[in-house]
């Protein structure tokens, strides 16, 4: 479902959309509903918009398919899809079971990942605390390498969201059709602020385990002796975190700020501080700091496949960040290094061009 736009995966999907009708695409929307409702915004933008149920359940996750795919196995949908011709354009591997159908076999279908999604299923399992979630993502990891590696050629096209997933396609899984397709965002405008913040911020969806291990570790191991301020923020915080980030005065948590505001405690931020846990796909929290924020401090792994690095400070290590913090907190921003930014942001993020693109790619010869 990709309305509202509330949460990382859904601004792709929702300004793709904006973007392909301004090219006269015209849309016919398919979606899975998670409790949200029907949605009448998307209808501005689709010819038609079309609502299933995931099934979910204990036969979708005893499945030989993995649990992402095989709840979205809907004949409904797939009876909709074979009432007429067009090319069709499946958002995420949770989405993709219909290329294990054989009445699809001739169609014109490309798939857009937002993750190498094995991969990602590892990270997660190792850095889930519970035994039962660590068992769930190691098994749906082990499903997804080998079901990734059946589908990688039955499509007529991958695109990935950072060039190490698409090098991943074709190392891995030997993928003859993939290109990389940027993020779509909001028409957002590089502003950074020039001078002082009065903090640093990290924020993230706090519900996801690797970034509540990432916020601790910078509550405890890098700011914890540096006494400088650390706002964390985020999505559905634990009461683990909560009572982390409030033992100290210099440190303090945010929980589920609204867009507005956090948009502003980005832009007041002295140093965006967003270290990862996990290289899978791109994190849409560091294009908001880097189009709105002040200084952004990553490690390599926030910044990999992506050529996002000249714009940020890197920073590996507990030693590493805590110097990085100490040289920058107290040195004004100078707006200047906004134009770095605008030159590498406003060409590969661009809905215009990338729309044309996928024009080009699905209508064009590229892929026959």
């Amino acid at each position: 479902m990709p309305y509202p736009v509330d949460y990382g995966g859904a601004f792709d999907l929702f300004y793709k959309l904006e973007a392909l009708q301004k090219k006269g695409v015209k849309i016919h929307l398919h979606c899975f509903d998670y409790g949200r409702g029907r949605q009448p915004a998307l209808n501005a933008y689709c010819e038609n918009v079309h609502y299933y149920q995931r099934n979910t359940g204990w036969n979708a996750l005893l499945s030989k398919q993995p649990y992402i795919v095989e709840s979205r196995n809907n004949e409904e949908l797939f009876s909709q899809l074979l009432k007429d011709d067009y090319p069709i354009l499946m958002e995420g591997i949770h989405s993709t079971y219909l290329l294990t159908d054989k009445r699809f076999e001739k169609r014109r279908k490309f798939v857009r990942i937002h993750n190498v999604e094995y991969s990602y299923y590892q990270q997660l399992a190792t850095n889930a605390t519970a035994l039962s979630k660590k068992i769930f993502y190691w098994w749906e990891s082990k499903k997804l390498y080998n079901y990734e590696m059946k589908i990688a050629n039955k499509a007529t096209a991958f695109w990935g969201v950072t060039t190490k997933d698409v090098v991943d396609y074709r190392t891995k899984f030997a993928c003859k059709n993939i290109d990389y397709l940027p993020l779509y965002l909001p028409e957002w405008k590089v502003k950074g602020l020039p001078g002082m913040g009065t903090y640093c911020l990290y924020q993230a969806d706090l519900s996801v385990e690797c970034n509540e291990k990432a916020a601790i570790w910078l509550i405890e191991k890098v700011f914890g002796e540096l006494k400088i301020p650390l706002v964390v923020a985020g999505k559905n915080p634990s009461k683990k975190l909560a009572a982390i980030a409030h033992k100290d005065n210099h440190t303090c948590l945010v929980a589920n700020p609204g867009h507005l505001e956090l948009n502003d405690m980005i832009a007041k931020a002295h140093i965006n501080v967003l270290p990862s846990f996990n290289n899978s796909g791109i994190k849409l929290k560091l294009l908001n700091a880097l189009y709105n924020g002040r200084y952004c401090l990553v490690n390599e792994t926030m910044v990999e496949g992506t050529n996002l690095a000249p714009t940020c400070i890197i920073a590996n290590d507990v030693a590493e960040m805590k110097e990085a913090i100490l040289a920058k907190f107290n040195m004004p921003y100078n707006a200047e290094n906004n134009q770095l930014r605008e030159q590498l942001l406003y060409t590969e993020y661009s809905n215009s061009s990338n729309a044309a693109q996928m024009v080009q790619w699905i209508w064009g010869n590229t892929y026959r």
